[in-house]
């Protein structure tokens, strides 16, 4: 009887190289008004895309398109909740043109918490204020009424609800004429004009 021999042969595995990660971004933009808050649009509109030469970053929460003012944009998305979720107690600042204007009473109840139709809102940071020094004209201009006096509050928010702003001022009788977010943590508009964009260096949560 003969018997086969069978030499095993070990066969090296080779594992494909891990993908270089890609550096860190993180974005600071002055988004107009009338600018949609994404890079892309059916419609045609104007985007994030007719100003930011850079795809691979993603807003850090929503602006809305007649809202004005501090987007941040990164490819981090513990950047992005660090920035957005509720829990983490990141401050977000808007300076608010209304129509008309309310007493320190009236504001009252912004401090407190309101309760819109999708719940109660978190209590605010508000006081009124002067029209900022930074301001710039928007295009097209505000409407308003000869008859009625329009003022600025400096609104600060712990969470981001869909038009949280506009809702919680229409709730107290003194709607939103314009809106502008000016901060969010410790990231500001700085010094950008409406469409500028900057990348900056922003150290890791600890």
């Amino acid at each position: 009887m003969h018997k086969t021999l069978v030499k095993n042969h070990r066969v090296k595995r080779f594992s494909r190289p891990a993908a270089a990660k890609e550096p860190r971004r993180v974005i600071i933009f002055n988004k107009p008004f009338d600018v949609l808050p994404q890079f892309t649009d059916e419609a045609g509109r104007t985007t994030l895309k007719d100003f930011i030469p850079i795809h691979s970053v993603y807003a850090a929460g929503r602006l809305d398109r007649d809202s004005e003012g501090l987007m941040v944009l990164t490819n981090d998305g513990a950047l992005q909740a660090q920035l957005t979720q509720p829990g983490k107690r990141t401050g977000k600042i808007y300076f608010v043109q209304v129509e008309g204007v309310p007493t320190d009473a009236q504001l009252q109840p912004l401090r407190r918490g309101v309760t819109l139709k999708d719940g109660p809102t978190r209590p605010a940071e508000v006081e009124r204020v002067e029209a900022p020094i930074w301001l710039w004209p928007r295009h097209p201009p505000i409407r308003e009424r000869k008859a009625i006096p329009t003022s600025w509050l400096k609104i600060t928010l712990y969470e981001g609800k869909n038009r949280q702003v506009r809702r919680m001022t229409a709730h107290i009788g003194f709607p939103t004429l314009r809106l502008i977010r000016y901060a969010m943590a410790a990231l500001t508009l700085d010094d950008l004009s409406p469409g500028e964009w900057r990348e900056i260096s922003y150290p890791n949560e600890k």
